[in-house]
């Protein structure tokens, strides 16, 4: 069972802890965040299997809208809840709040794999499932880097947290590939793989996991919660919608329902930061805004999840609307082979990660964090160089040297930030941070849906139209599949089905079989709808590559190497006052002129610390 902590100070066993500790600590965090980003993604490329399994066809009108809530659902949930468990577990114990998010988020794994419901009762269950579970994952989120920051001395922390990291996000990649695995063999194993988990950390985290942390007792900010998760909630969902259609339009950011929602969502944040400075126990401590480094380390992650958010889900289109069929894959098969196609991109976090996070321990994150983002950016240029139909060693390449710069980045920035945070405020400034860095994705996914559209939008309807009136196609039934909304045509290669067999339909019968057989192989929809989808990416990737380089001027101003215990004024106080006691006795046995010398100085000494102290933003160890 857990070891309460005394208020105000660490725990009392602390000092007497196994050295064995901090390792137990940082593999349990790990596998808790790795189950959570596991499952973030794994459901991606599962979605065919699932929506097969319980009969739903997810491109008819209407049903898009389980489509999306079962894709975005997850993340927007973990995104508005992370700093509220942060908060809590700085009030009421970081391990206790992970331990739970542990046990939820194992519980919601099961209840998602034994649904007896069919049709669309079925998708609206697990989209509701999706959501608790994706509580649990908050839970887990919000508390596992402070858990970390606690248990490791800080000339460790970046290599632990970079380990922690690195997991986190490669765990993206590794769902792509769970799922293509698991799917096709039962939709009910994608959930089910992570109850074993789940339990078994759930028992390992409530023996092993020591409360060490600073618990400060304080009241909850009801105004603060309720505000910030209401504004945030309505950002996120109009996003969520701003990407379907909306009547005539290829998306709905004209809607009335997503303008009130971001605009609301918009005012609602807006009367938050406001309560935010009036109460005095606030859930999201503008304070630490002070801070340089976290400042400037939280919009460095903020703009890197915008440029990197959005692109798991393009190059997923990528592959299997494009690149794949191409190469004679089917479009059944595409969906396992494009997550093993995005391998490099895995590696790249894994090797980099590690190794910058534990050389940040020692340089500081500054360095890594910059240069990483510099390499992104040259990927993201590489990447829009690249033809549609590539040859895969050099898109392989750019997906791992993109890897590389993501983990030089990931490691040192996380480091960076919560070694900046006094040791009472880890948990809620891990789950600020982990705000910015889920809302980027969700921001990011709904940014680069809509550049990718509108670069679809341009000339698909023309050339849609063309290429069907040439295999024979009626004039009308060409008309009314080239102007369905391209989020339809999207969705259909992200999904891996045969887009123009689920769009004719049964106009297929009519034509002759040779030209319907050629409308539906492997290179006429690849073929057709590749240079639409290239001005569009041409989009995509010069906002990423604005975001990266905007990231890197970010990471670039966060300063030296800062850490609270080192560098913050009372630290820096509490050194003088030691270094003065020392000087006194090393004084007490010297002649009486020297003595008085080494008190003026002292008493000198003693004023310039005394004096009032330089703001954070500007802390000559900070520059």
């Amino acid at each position: 069972m857990p070891a309460p902590s005394t208020i105000g100070s660490l725990a009392p066993g602390k000092s007497t802890l196994s050295p064995r500790y901090k390792w137990i600590a940082l593999s349990n965090t790990t596998l808790g965040v790795l189950m959570v980003t596991i499952n973030s993604s794994i459901m991606l490329i599962a979605l065919p299997n699932i929506f097969r399994g319980i009969g739903i066809n997810p491109l008819q009108p209407g049903n898009t809208t389980i489509l999306l809530w079962l894709l975005m659902g997850f993340m927007v949930v973990t995104a508005v809840l992370v700093v509220s468990f942060g908060r809590l577990g700085d009030m009421f114990g970081r391990v206790r709040m992970f331990n739970m998010g542990f046990a939820i988020f194992a519980f919601f794994s099961v209840l998602l794999s034994v649904t007896w419901l069919t049709g669309d009762a079925a998708g609206w269950y697990l989209i509701a499932m999706r959501i608790f579970q994706g509580v649990g994952g908050a839970m887990l989120f919000a508390n596992s880097a402070a858990i970390l920051t606690d248990a490791f001395p800080m000339n460790q922390r970046g290599m632990a947290l970079g380990l922690n990291q690195v997991a986190a996000i490669a765990g993206s990649f590794i769902g792509l590939i769970l799922g293509g695995l698991l799917g096709p063999v039962s939709w009910r194993l994608v959930f089910l793989v992570s109850v074993p988990f789940g339990v078994g950390g759930t028992i390992w985290s409530y023996l092993k996991l020591r409360e060490l942390g600073v618990r400060k007792p304080a009241k909850l900010d009801l105004g603060g919660n309720l505000t910030f998760a209401a504004g945030l909630i309505a950002v996120l969902v109009g996003i969520t919608y701003g990407i379907q259609p909306y009547g005539t339009h290829t998306m709905g950011w004209t809607s009335p329902l997503v303008m009130s929602l971001i605009g609301g969502g918009l005012v609602l944040l807006a009367i938050f930061c406001v309560i935010e400075t009036r109460v005095p126990e606030p859930m999201f401590n503008l304070g630490l805004f002070r801070i340089r480094a976290f400042t400037f380390g939280n919009l460095a992650s903020l703009l890197s999840g915008l440029g990197r958010g959005g692109l798991m889900f393009i190059l997923i289109i990528w592959l299997q609307g494009i690149y794949l069929p191409l190469h004679g894959y089917s479009f059944e098969n595409t969906p396992l082979w494009a997550g093993i196609a995005m391998i490099p991109l895995t590696v790249g976090f894994l090797v980099a990660g590690p190794v910058s996070g534990f050389l940040s321990d020692r340089f500081g994150a500054r360095p890594f964090a910059t240069g990483g983002m510099l390499l992104a950016a040259l990927s993201f240029g590489l990447l829009e160089l690249l033809p549609v139909n590539f040859t895969y060693w050099q898109f392989a390449g750019i997906l791992l040297l993109n890897g590389v710069g993501m983990g030089l980045f990931a490691s040192p920035n996380r480091a960076g930030i919560m070694n900046a945070l006094p040791a009472d405020k880890r948990g809620v400034g891990a789950g600020m941070s982990a705000t910015f860095q889920n809302s980027a994705m969700v921001l990011s996914i709904g940014i680069f849906f809509s550049l990718i559209i509108l670069g679809l939008s341009a000339s698909l309807p023309s050339h849609l139209f063309a290429g069907l009136t040439a295999q024979g196609v009626p004039a009308a039934a060409a008309s009314g599949v080239s102007h369905l909304p391209p989020t339809a045509i999207m969705f259909a290669a992200l999904l891996g089905y045969n887009p123009i067999q689920m769009l004719l339909g049964s106009t297929l019968t009519k034509l002759p079989a040779s030209h319907a057989a050629y409308l539906t192989g492997h290179s006429f929809f690849p073929s057709l709808i590749a240079a639409p989808f290239q001005s569009g990416l041409d989009i995509a990737f010069d906002f990423a590559i604005a975001a990266c380089l905007i990231a890197a001027v970010a990471s670039l101003l966060r300063g030296k190497r800062y850490v609270h215990e080192l560098h913050s004024e009372s630290a820096v106080a509490a050194r003088a006052s030691r270094d003065a006691e020392s000087v006194l006795e090393a004084a007490a046995e010297a002649p009486a002129p020297l003595r008085v010398e080494v008190a003026e100085d002292l008493e000198a000494s003693l004023e310039r610390t005394a004096a009032p102290p330089v703001p954070a933003t500007r802390h000559r160890s900070q520059r």
